[in-house]
């Protein structure tokens, strides 16, 4: 009631809890939903506005990266009143698909505006369920305008990353006792207290005798103890993700933006864009192999087999030839070219295990793009692998022009980001 209302304020008291107070906020919808959701809703809501015959959505939905452990915090309204209806909470999940880790719900507040005519309000006595006349249309309505708004803005880490990044470090004060709060101004390199020191202004060697470690001064014998970690490249200026500045445990990558840092966990992230890709080519051509000199030899039992050889043409267009071996064995000849080494061995297994689950010729083609994401997993850049600078910076060129790459295929974030103004209050100097 209170989100459906903005301009009115509520209270909640009694002698069994502590009041809760809702502050009229007047046209601003977006403020009231963050007293109702908390205050980093603000930051991670993307804006809902579309059309489909002569039915209307609002609303805002949170970015992929900004879940819960519960579907609590989706909140739908027809025609202003406040509902509870399975098939708006059913399409609100089909849109987030593939988008959110398994057991995290999205969070999301849908407002939609229909002819009185076209739905029944009467189907439950506290008229918390609601009967559209066409409910595909409906539901179409939502699944297009939330993936739209994903698609257009949804490929950002959630700002709670950052701070709980910041909770980890500070153990949830610093020594003074302050909490992190919203900057009162933006970061600025000119103004900032720890602002980094380059006589010639720019980022990039200071003279040869120093080299720059990020932007710290070190003398050059000292980095020869770092210098299979550490990327001296291009400027961070114009790129979202930043410029790579370092690899730390083979694994993540730290670049650095025009105003903070970003780390960027290298399989996650490959593992998205490979998927995407095998996305593409699922609905457009064969996607190329590579033919194995010796073909890899799988041991399954004898039903697995013959599950998988079921279904070894639609294998085939992913790029993954497959034949026969015996009674309890699959050959595995070609394998997608864009994984490049691949496991095949846990590749096999896994994929037995999904189809034996899914039974069916006819389900497997519905699942093919899960297909794809496990074969994704078992063929992008694995954690604990060294990179050279140019393929970190190219890894994070093309996360920037992938749709999706905020997330992994297993919907968990790629990447967090810290502003220097976070940086800056975590030491104090802000």
């Amino acid at each position: 009631m209170a989100i459906a209302f903005p301009h009115v304020r509520f209270v909640l008291s009694g002698s069994d809890r502590t009041t809760l107070e809702f502050p009229a906020t007047g046209d601003d919808r977006l403020a009231r939903m963050a007293q109702v959701l908390g205050a980093d809703f603000k930051d991670n809501a993307i804006a809902l506005d579309a059309e489909r015959e002569s039915v209307g959505l609002t609303g805002f939905a949170g970015v992929p990266t900004f879940n819960r452990g519960n579907g609590a915090h989706q909140y739908a309204f027809v025609n202003g009143r406040p509902v509870q209806d399975k098939q708006i909470l059913s399409a609100i999940r089909g849109a987030y698909a593939e988008t959110i880790p398994a057991g995290r719900y999205p969070v999301a507040v849908l407002s939609i505006t229909i002819d009185p005519a076209l739905v029944d309000v009467n189907v439950h006595p506290a008229k918390s369920d609601v009967r559209f006349r066409d409910p595909g249309l409906v539901r179409g309505l939502i699944v297009g305008a939330i993936r739209e708004a994903l698609a257009r803005d949804g490929d950002r880490a959630a700002t709670t990353g950052g701070d709980g990044l910041l909770r980890a470090f500070r153990g949830g004060a610093s020594p003074s006792g302050w909490r992190a709060a919203p900057p009162s101004a933006p970061w600025s390199a000119a103004t900032s207290p720890s602002r980094p020191y380059s006589p010639s202004g720019a980022f990039g060697f200071a003279e040869p005798s120093q080299a720059m470690f990020g932007d710290v001064l070190m003398p050059t014998a000292r980095m020869e103890a770092v210098a299979a970690d550490v990327v001296r490249d291009e400027p961070p200026a114009h790129y979202r993700l930043g410029a790579a500045r370092a690899q730390i445990h083979a694994n993540y990558i730290v670049a650095q933006t025009e105003d903070g840092l970003v780390i960027v966990d290298q399989h996650a992230a490959h593992e998205r864009l490979v998927f995407e890709e095998m996305r593409k080519a699922l609905h457009s051509r064969r996607m190329p192999s590579q033919v194995l000199l010796i073909p890899e030899i799988v041991d399954l039992p004898e039903e697995d087999c013959d599950r998988l050889m079921v279904h070894a043409e639609s294998l085939g267009n992913l790029g993954l030839a497959i034949e026969r071996f015996g009674p309890g064995a699959i050959a595995v000849r070609e394998t997608p070219a864009m994984l490049g080494e691949v496991d095949a061995q846990g590749m096999i297994r896994q994929l037995a295990d999904e189809i034996a689950e899914w039974d069916t010729a006819s389900l497997l083609g519905a699942k093919l793009e899960y297909v794809a994401a496990t074969m994704a997993c078992h063929g992008s850049v694995r954690s604990g692998r060294r990179l050279r600078p140019e393929e970190m910076n190219a890894l994070l060129r093309q996360m920037e022009a992938t749709p999706g790459s905020g997330q992994c295929n297993h919907g968990r974030p790629t990447y967090i980001e810290l502003k220097l103004t976070d940086i800056e209050r975590l030491f104090g100097r802000s």
